[in-house]
Formats: C-alpha cells, structure tokens, sequence
C-alpha cells in the first residue's frame, strides 16, 4: 500500500509504501539530488513516528547516479531519530548498475549506530532477511 510518493521536477522520486511482509519500503528512482534525499529522508521519519515500524527496506535498484552521499548526517540526524522511532532493521538494496555505494564503503560490519543494516544486491534477499528480522522479533516479544 503506497503511503506517500515525493516527486520532483526532473522525474525523480521517492515513493514509502507498507509491503505485505509489514516493513515500509522507500523506493528511490531516477537522479535524486541532496534536497529529494532530504526530504524523503524525512518523510519516512514523519510516517514511522505514526507507524512505529522497525522494519525499512530502502530500494536504490531504480536509482540514477551518485547516491545520496551525506553519510554524516545520516549517522549524526537520521539513524538517532529513527531508531528513537523504533527503526532496528534497514536492508539496503544497491542500484542495479553497481554493486556497492557509500554505505557499503562505510557501514563494513553492518551495523548503523543502534540499527542493524545489511546491504543487498536483490530485492528478494532483502525481502527473506526482513522476514527473518520479523521472526526474530516475535520470538523475543
């Protein structure tokens, strides 16, 4: 179910939506310059403080170009009020032309401050990770 689509002039964009497997999913295509990030950054932060979802797949497989490359802010802003939200599990697809970007350079053991990240090439093993996540989740609960 599609929660909110952010589009930009060039034909860029961020869609959120909430899979059937119950994480949310923010999907990146075309070029996404710092302000689309930004904002779409921070839209997903407004919709987890209503759905309190531990649970993002972030999908770059439709991204063009560099990726969003402000790594600090992401550590520094994003990742603590996520977390605070929340958020414990990011599965990170790459873009379909690359087989890393700046978080697979930067995050090497995985975890992201207090949230656990796993980077991906496929979306379905993003997917089977979340489901294992989940699972995980429950059997603590």
């Amino acid at each position: 179910m599609i929660l909110s689509s952010l589009h930009d002039a060039d034909g860029s964009r961020c869609t959120l939506s909430q899979e059937p497997g119950g994480w949310l999913r923010a999907t990146w295509r075309g070029f996404v310059d710092m302000q689309e990030a930004l904002r779409g950054a921070d839209n997903y932060l407004r919709t987890l403080q209503g759905l309190r979802n531990p649970c993002l797949l972030n999908d770059n497989v439709a991204l063009m170009g560099p990726w969003f490359d402000s790594i600090e802010w992401l550590e520094r802003v994003w990742v603590p009020q996520a977390a605070a939200l929340g958020l414990r599990y990011v599965a990170h697809v790459v873009q379909a032309d690359s087989l890393s970007d700046i978080l697979t350079v930067h995050f090497e053991h995985g975890a992201a401050g207090a949230l656990e990240l796993q980077i991906f090439q496929h979306i379905s093993e993003a997917e089977e990770w979340l489901r294992a996540c989940q699972q995980q989740l429950k059997a603590s609960a």
